[in-house]
């Protein structure tokens, strides 16, 4: 009798645990390709701090295999539990990585792309942890090649500071109207986050409307972020972003474009960084299995000075072209080829404004930059 009632309490509790988990979803992407780059910088390019002068190695052309072309390698867990009342815990875990090498990406965070728990009721959805900025979540339905990793230049149109910790965010859909809010105790993972006494060191907020009926779309958003500016003193600058973007859906295709403004300040209020960045681009789905598609970006930048103590500059305008080629095998793979031609930049509009953060750096003595990839994708 007493093992038949702990078999039964065994059996009571592993029911329990699988209708807990029976809303809990594991998804992912895989995406490798074999690249070309030209002019690409055959060091790790640095600039002194003291200084402000850029240097940068000896011009190279590159082949490799790299992971993430159309998107970020990842895997990730997201669920809901109904509370009752039309209330909704939801939760998500994504990790980001590298199928070229299996190597943690986002500095190698477990969950670095998103780790955030919340509440959902028909007013919205208030989450708490490491999310996307109210400003990415209003401009990524006006991406022409939804923020794909690889030659995106979307840390010129959000920031670095796009995926931020710390965040409370509220995003609230009511018909075609979508807002979004959040509010960033500390980006720590680009200062020094939520330090004591210091409670606008590496903060953000930001707000966002997009209203999307029939065809046509439109998004409007406003993003700030007080970054360290020196790590000895806490000192902090102001950086500051607006956007707006429309669209309009046909057929066989969309077309989308945009403009996002920005002014970042040094601690003393001097001006580092002004500049307007614009893009233009567009789908078109030529087969049932295959779509193109083209897109242009363009910054201006009118003021630039690395270091306060450094004379302000103003420097060739960045612009790039991409291209896809995307073509469905099945509903979860597809092939690809993309291909990007950036000029007074690198790749994805990286220079010395984003702290050459990313592999794509001009070689000595460049201007230019070209980059085309072949490969495979598969969603699960």
């Amino acid at each position: 009798m007493k093992r038949s009632q702990a078999s039964l309490a065994a059996l009571t509790l592993f029911s329990g645990a699988a209708y807990s988990q029976s809303n809990v979803t594991l998804y992912g992407v895989l995406d490798a390709n074999i690249e070309y780059v030209s002019n690409i910088s055959q060091t790790s390019t640095t600039m002194n701090p003291a200084t402000g002068q850029v240097n940068a190695g000896p011009a190279e052309n590159k082949i490799g295999l790299s992971s993430g072309a159309l998107s970020a390698a990842r895997w990730g867990l997201r669920g809901a539990e109904d509370l009752g009342g039309g209330m909704q815990a939801v939760f998500s875990l994504e990790n980001g990585f590298g199928v070229d090498d299996g190597k943690l990406k986002q500095g190698g965070r477990l969950f670095g792309r998103q780790a955030f728990v919340g509440l959902k009721s028909g007013l919205g959805t208030i989450t708490f942890g490491r999310q996307m900025t109210a400003l990415s979540t209003a401009l990524g339905n006006y991406s022409p090649t939804a923020f794909a990793y690889q030659y995106e230049p979307v840390d010129v149109m959000t920031g670095v500071n796009y995926r931020s910790d710390n965040t409370v965010k509220y995003v609230g859909t009511f018909g075609g109207l979508t807002a979004a809010a959040h509010w960033t105790f500390g980006n720590g993972a680009a200062g020094a986050g939520e330090v004591p006494g210091q409670f606008r060191r590496d903060s953000g907020y930001g707000a966002g409307l997009s209203y999307d009926s029939g065809p046509f779309g439109v998004s409007l958003a406003y993003d700030q972020y007080d970054p360290t500016i020196n790590a000895a003193t806490g000192a902090s600058g102001k950086f500051r972003k607006a956007a707006s973007a429309v669209k309009y859906s046909f057929k066989r295709g969309v077309v989308m474009a945009g403009y996002r403004w920005e002014k970042n300040l040094f601690p003393d209020d001097s001006t580092t960084l002004r500049d307007d960045f614009w893009w233009i681009g567009g789908n078109y789905e030529v087969l049932p299995a295959l779509t193109l598609t083209l897109a242009y970006y363009y910054q201006n930048m009118k003021t630039l000075k690395l270091v306060p103590t450094t004379p302000t500059t103003n420097p060739a305008n960045p612009w790039q072209v991409s291209f896809m080629a995307d073509y469905n095998l099945s509903k979860r793979t597809d092939i690809y080829l993309t291909a990007a031609y950036a000029k007074n930049a690198g790749l994805a509009l990286h220079n010395a404004t984003l702290g050459f953060a990313n592999i794509y750096a001009l070689g000595q003595g460049k201007n230019s930059m070209t980059g085309v990839a072949v490969g495979l994708r598969h969603k699960f």
